[in-house]
């Protein structure tokens, strides 16, 4: 199992940016795939993006492509969401997800270890 902490959330005006951080203990030596999903108020949990064990290979949600960017730091057992461009509809609680594999996937029920959630709140 793997225990994943959120950070950097807060409430930033349109167009701005911030930085998510996940900070994973536990069972990281399996190498896990990495993806943030996001939920906003009254609407299912969605995909965001995800990145591999190595962080050679990412995908994203066409509603963040060329505004997002994840990436990740093994030495510091961290992921981080770089979120530059934001929109009122990237309000969301925005959830980091571990996998046991090297290789992501972009279904909610691949991942078997979520953080407790940070809030992203963007106004216009």
């Amino acid at each position: 199992q793997v225990q994943l902490v959120e950070s950097g959330g807060g409430l930033v005006q349109a167009g701005g940016s911030l930085r998510l951080s996940c900070l994973a203990s536990g069972r990281t030596f399996s190498r896990p795939a990495m993806g943030w999903f996001r939920q906003a108020p009254g609407k299912g949990r969605e995909f965001v993006a995800a990145i591999n064990w190595s962080g050679s290979s990412t995908y994203y949600a066409d509603s963040v492509k060329g505004r997002f960017t994840i990436s990740r730091d093994n030495a510091k057992n961290t992921v981080y969401l770089q979120m530059n461009s934001l929109k009122p509809e990237d309000t969301a609680v925005y959830y980091c997800a571990a996998r046991m594999g090297s290789t992501y996937y972009t279904e909610i029920s691949q991942y078997g270890d979520w953080g407790q959630g940070t809030q992203v709140t963007v106004s216009s």
